[in-house]
């Protein structure tokens, strides 16, 4: 009785972990995926470049549009001899803070580049179900970090004017510029990434993990949960940032159920 040979796991028109689908590519040998990889670095690298170069040319209006949310708050301290002035506290902050700023607006820029090419990198290697889920996925994640970080934009005023004037009039206020960037980064990304919540539940309730029942009863815990950790992930010391933090991610949690209730049941 004739045997078939054995087919290589690398040899065209096979798939890793499984047969051969008609409805699906070839796959692609280890050198080509090497090939593949090194292309879509290389656009990365390119799309980056070019958008920090562009963010580079703006970096007087991007600073000032950074700074926007500190002078607010610098406005209600009207008894400041120095006005809303930011200070500069080391000669090398002049040119490496714009730099820091155009690199990280350069990330920005250029992320619908830098998703497409991770997209046409791993999507070859995900059957058709899978390729369903993942696009989805990355969109959803994408567009919550931006709301969260929009969010955190125009309730940092609010947190910002209380830190500014709870030493009361007869401290002078003089923030440094680089220390308020830092700042400014770590609630944007601690807004963005709270922001992720129903893009995580939702992907649990399409993995059949959770469902909307479960989330409902589970409604006193989960504020419960996001109230302590608003209040740890939240930098600073003022009642508003978190507040504010809270209540929009309680009204996500409620946006998820509603999203695994009726979006997912298809």
């Amino acid at each position: 009785m004739a045997t078939q040979p054995l087919q290589s796991p690398l040899a065209p028109g096979r798939r890793f972990g499984g047969p051969v689908s008609d409805q699906e590519p070839p796959a692609l040998t280890l050198v080509e995926h090497l090939e593949d990889l090194r292309r879509v670095v290389l656009v990365c690298l390119i799309a980056w470049v070019g958008a920090t170069t562009l963010a580079f040319v703006f970096n007087h209006e991007l600073i000032q549009l950074l700074e926007r949310p500190l002078r607010i708050a610098l406005a209600h301290r009207v008894s400041s001899p120095f006005g809303n002035s930011v200070i500069v506290t080391s000669p090398l902050e002049g040119l490496s803070i714009p730099f820091k700023v155009s690199a990280v607006a350069g990330i920005v820029i250029s992320l619908p580049v830098l998703a497409w090419q991770s997209w046409t990198f791993v999507a070859p290697g995900l059957v058709r179900h899978e390729r369903r889920l993942f696009g989805p996925f990355i969109a959803a994640t994408l567009i919550c970090f931006g709301l969260g970080a929009t969010f955190a934009y125009f309730v940092m005023p609010v947190g910002l004017s209380f830190l500014s004037t709870f030493l009361g009039s007869n401290a002078v206020y003089l923030p440094d510029l680089g220390s308020y960037l830092t700042f400014f980064a770590l609630v944007i990304v601690v807004f963005g990434v709270a922001f992720e919540m129903p893009v995580v539940l939702c992907l649990l309730g399409a993995l059949r993990i959770v469902d909307s029942g479960k989330l409902r009863r589970s409604r006193k815990i989960a504020y419960f949960s996001i109230a302590a950790v608003s209040l740890v992930i939240t930098p600073g010391a003022d009642p508003f940032t978190p507040t504010f933090l809270s209540v929009a991610l309680v009204i996500l949690y409620e946006a998820s159920i509603l999203v695994i209730r009726h979006g997912l049941r298809r």
